[in-house]
């Protein structure tokens, strides 16, 4: 059942000063996105094998959850076959060093069962007998990065894209930014 709505006339909304004056907490919260939206360091990439493009290994980004948020945790919500892979879905949960609050993102990680070589991938009858054993856990661990990435650039977020948004102006001058 859905919480119920609030009547029209109880919703409060900010003023558009609210919004651009700098205060305490959106000086914090800009400086934590603009952290999270720093490139990762060069050295921590490493280039996809079969895509060819870069990427940000599990371990670093577990390192960063932990040196950023310090307490993070991971729900399965669901993991399924689907085609000739496992897919799992997760919440990721960290708890955010300004506010204190819970915060989550939800990703999404699929891994191919892997079949005998030369074999179709959809053929059962030479899917390997530690397949879904090994799969599930690499789908996991895609899903978690999946997560993570949306947290921002540090984690991935924009890595072989063309196009970036650029952050740091939140730090230089907030409500001269706001107001252009």
């Amino acid at each position: 059942m859905l919480p119920e709505r609030p009547n029209k006339l109880d919703v409060k909304l900010p003023t558009l000063q609210q919004i651009v004056e700098d205060n305490e907490l959106t000086v914090k919260d800009n400086a934590l996105m603009v952290l999270l939206n720093q490139d990762p360091p060069k050295k921590w990439l490493k280039t996809h094998p079969m895509t060819k493009g870069d990427y940000l290994p599990i371990e670093r980004v577990e390192y960063l959850l932990s040196r950023i948020f310090t307490k993070w945790w991971v729900e399965v919500r669901d993991s399924k076959i689907m085609a000739n892979s496992v897919v799992v879905t997760i919440r990721l949960y960290v708890i955010n060093p300004i506010t204190n609050s819970e915060e989550w993102q939800d990703g999404i990680g699929a891994m191919a069962i892997q079949t005998d070589k030369d074999k179709g991938a959809m053929d059962w009858n030479f899917a390997k007998a530690d397949g879904v054993m090994k799969a599930a856990p690499s789908a996991e661990t895609y899903a978690i990065k999946d997560a993570a990435e949306k947290f921002g650039k540090l984690f991935g977020k924009d890595l072989n894209r063309k196009e970036v948004i650029e952050y740091s102006p939140l730090l230089k001058n907030p409500t001269k930014w706001n107001q252009e």
